[in-house]
């Protein structure tokens, strides 16, 4: 008999079915037991009893997340979870699970949750809550919506190595490594080669893949390793190019996932997936500073904005704009990287933007300066290793059409999608400065 999962089981109601999963909860009322069995669709409430001896013998071993197979008869049952119960005639162990749980699965509130650093020592236990089976499926959409977009719209997929010669971003630290006889760098994005791409006269490419940085951070939208969603495109004619594409590339995503999940996370986070409009507004750094003035909210550095400052210039454009997103544009050319564009009226700008979703930043984007002796000049004056850096100069001595891109971070995105406060718990499984395991 082939398995059904949980979610299909009504289609089977008056027939006999087979299902498998977890048993969430166990309840003995003597000769009868009931059994509630999770598998990654739903919750069936399962009915064992003693006139079944083989199945009641099997269900006195069982305990709590142990691992079945059960078969028997589907009935309507408007007292059980979903309506709908199986009277088992077959209980199969197929795991038994040691009955002293490290961590609960099901949580008796929200303020009994076990410690978020030892949840993440048992991840996979944690995993199995509901809330969280619902974050990856949600990441799943997210995932699927962006690479539909990008293929859709004429993007070609590449996949850059992430071991590289050169650190790819000045002022970030990065992970150094042995490579043989010399040293190497884990890629702290694919920024290098997606340019590549457009020296090779690929015009659009997205990537999905993994991203490292070096960074002693413990708050709680950064960890050390991370997946990020990249995408760049030629003959472009400044970035205001770039950010309207990523409008119309979030509305799409979040719109699919709106559709898809848009219930389960107002049921689950009680958060409503609002689908944004376009444009988003725009507010240029100098713009930003002066508004925080008027805030009396003081930053750590004159050309860029901290958290604090995320948050509140994120307030005032829900209050200005009615929107959950703001750009944030014009960045000063000593806080972006030396492949950042100059503003050709303001050398002392670049034609770059951040993109804050309900205070947190998840998008760093810009036109790259596609000019070989520009960018040359501009590493130069960044103080960066020109010799380790020749073969990424050499993408631009024969040609390149004028490009720019954006690096996203889906991680952020999740919190922002179903208002999670930290980025461990919308990541499968976190790594940060003190945490290499599981």
């Amino acid at each position: 008999m082939q398995r059904t999962h949980i979610d299909k089981i009504k289609k089977h109601i008056g027939e006999k079915a087979k299902i498998a999963g977890f048993v969430q909860t166990i309840r003995d009322q003597g000769n009868i037991k009931f059994l509630l069995v999770r598998d990654v669709t739903g919750i069936l409430q399962v009915v064992v009893t003693k006139d079944k001896k083989e199945a009641m013998q099997a269900a006195e071993e069982i305990s709590h997340e142990s691992v079945i197979e059960v078969k028997g008869n589907v009935k309507e049952e408007g007292q059980a979870p979903g309506s709908v119960e199986m009277e088992a005639e077959e209980v199969n162990i197929l795991s038994l699970s040691d009955p002293e749980l490290p961590i609960p699965v099901v949580e008796k509130g929200q303020k009994s949750e076990t410690e978020q650093s030892v949840r993440l020592d048992w991840r996979w236990i944690d995993l199995r809550k509901k809330n969280n089976t619902l974050i990856f499926k949600v990441w799943s959409a997210m995932e699927s919506a962006f690479r539909n977009y990008c293929i859709d719209n004429g993007y070609i997929q590449v996949h850059s190595p992430k071991i590289i010669a050169a650190a790819s971003e000045s002022g970030a630290e990065v992970f150094e490594i042995k490579y043989f006889d010399r040293k190497a760098y884990l890629a702290q994005s694919p920024q290098f080669y997606k340019q590549m791409a457009m020296a090779a006269g690929f015009e659009k490419v997205f990537e999905i893949g993994p991203v490292f940085r070096a960074e002693p951070s413990f708050t709680s939208r950064h960890a050390t390793e991370f997946t990020g969603y990249d995408a760049e495109i030629s003959y472009i004619e400044s970035h205001k190019d770039i950010m309207e594409e990523e409008e119309k590339m979030l509305q799409a995503v979040i719109k699919e996932v709106k559709e898809t999940y848009g219930e389960e996370i107002k049921e689950m986070f009680g958060r409503e997936v609002v689908v944004p409009s376009i444009p988003f507004p725009k507010i240029s750094m100098k713009e930003a500073k002066k508004i925080l003035s008027e805030m009396n909210i003081e930053g750590e550095k004159e050309g860029d904005i901290c958290p604090e400052e995320e948050t509140k210039i994120s307030e005032y454009a829900r209050e200005k704009f009615g929107h959950e997103f703001v750009f944030i544009t014009d960045y000063p050319s000593e806080v972006r990287p030396f492949y950042h564009m100059r503003d050709e009226n303001d050398q002392s700008l670049t034609k770059s933007f951040d993109l804050l979703w309900n205070g947190v930043e998840i998008t760093t984007g810009a036109q790259r300066e596609h000019r070989y002796e520009k960018l040359l000049s501009q590493a130069k004056e960044k103080d960066m290793d020109i010799e380790s850096l020749q073969f990424y100069l050499d993408f631009f001595r024969y040609g390149c059409p004028p490009h720019g891109g954006i690096g996203l971070g889906p991680s952020r995105m999740i919190m922002k999608l179903l208002g999670i406060n930290n980025v461990r718990d919308a990541t499968f499984i976190y790594r940060g400065v003190k945490r290499i395991k599981p």
